[in-house]
């Protein structure tokens, strides 16, 4: 089932309503944002940093914005300056494509994968998980991918509290443990 705009106000909404007793639509929590975020930081050829910046572009459908270093740090051996990851923020009809990719076909591609973790949900109902390999979108054919890098997702949502976060994401059809 594709997670769509109408699937949230056709079902989730009346069972948020339901549970937390919500008398106005609008009290209802909703995902505000995806955010991706890639860290680079250990890469130092520009031809990986570019390959990084495609696969992210084609994975979620936007170019990646990159960030810089805002200070050196010495035992890093970063420069003030330099590209130490890439970002991107999702919102809309790309947000909606982007989560429906990742709780119909990534998280059940991703290896040994029992549920995510309720601890992986801040007191705000933001969820961030992990991915340690690129390739179980399928955008990302394995037989053209020269390296494997992970990078995290965070579910940005309007949620008060975490129980409404953590309601919010299952009614959605994210895997989260109970």
């Amino acid at each position: 089932m594709a997670l769509t705009r109408e699937h949230y106000e056709k079902r989730v909404i009346p069972a948020l309503q339901r549970e937390f007793g919500y008398a106005n639509v609008m009290a209802v929590p909703r995902v505000a944002k995806a955010v991706v975020n890639v860290g680079v930081g250990r890469m130092r050829d520009e031809k990986q940093l570019a390959l990084v910046q495609k696969s992210i572009a084609l994975i979620t459908g936007q170019k990646a914005a990159p960030r810089t270093a805002k200070k050196a740090i010495a035992a890093f051996k970063t420069r003030r300056g330099l590209t130490v990851g890439y970002q991107v923020t999702l919102r809309g009809k790309r947000m909606w494509d982007f989560l429906s990719r990742i709780v119909d076909i990534a998280i059940p591609r991703q290896r040994d994968f029992h549920g995510i973790d309720p601890k992986s949900l801040d007191r705000s109902g933001n969820l961030t998980i992990g991915f340690k390999e690129h390739i179980v979108f399928p955008e990302m054919i394995g037989e053209d991918v020269p390296f494997i890098f992970g990078f995290e997702v965070t579910v940005v949502t309007t949620a008060r509290t975490r129980a409404e976060g953590v309601s919010l994401l299952r009614v959605l059809g994210f895997p989260i443990k109970t």
